[in-house]
């Protein structure tokens, strides 16, 4: 009699779990480990195009050495936090984002640099690379949205009612999103 009721209670249950969404579930969970690969690929990228760049530009501007040397070592930074998917929370991603983003300050510098050197700026491998890097810089910002996007979207489906139930007892966890640097905050000053 107990195994009876045992059993009609599992069969009363079976339709809750098939609306558990679990595969679903695993299937958003990897599309952010995809998104975020990409944004990781960008990021590559960027850090292979950087030796380039320098040494096209140490070619004209021989003096501008501890340019140089900011942006040599904000690349051997930044290519130092590395963060796989599992490890994603909201630590590790505050970690890369202000690596990513000294790089990013030490080559705004470096192409600063190219202004006070016309043959520089002539220059058809500096050209090159500086183009290739502001296409690097956009698939940055869109993979970055992408991979917003996929986060919002999985976050959503293991908050939403039942779901948010079974997400928690298959360890389902919300995953970080990037954030804006405090400077993007602030209204960039521009002086003629």
């Amino acid at each position: 009699m107990k195994f009876l009721k045992h059993l009609i209670l599992a069969v009363m249950m079976m339709p809750l779990f098939s609306s558990c969404n679990y595969n679903s579930l695993v299937e958003k969970n990897q599309q952010v480990e995809q998104s975020w690969a990409e944004v990781q690929n960008q990021y590559q990228r960027r850090s292979d195009l950087i030796p380039n760049l320098v040494a096209t530009v140490k070619g004209y501007a021989t003096h501008e050495s501890e340019t140089l040397e900011k942006v040599t070592q904000a690349r051997a930074a930044a290519t130092s936090v590395n963060i796989n998917a599992e490890e994603l929370n909201e630590e590790t991603l505050a970690k890369f984002q202000e690596a990513q983003n000294q790089l990013t300050g030490a080559l705004k510098s470096l192409l600063a640099v190219s202004e006070a050197y016309p043959d520089l700026k002539a220059n058809e491998n500096f050209r090159d690379l500086q183009v290739q890097l502001e296409g690097t810089e956009n698939r940055i910002a869109t993979a970055r949205g992408r991979y917003t996007q996929t986060v919002a979207d999985y976050t959503t489906s293991i908050k939403k009612f039942p779901t948010n139930i079974y997400a928690g007892w298959f360890g389902f966890e919300p995953q970080p999103q990037f954030k804006a640097d405090d400077a993007a905050q602030r209204a960039p000053e521009v002086k003629f």
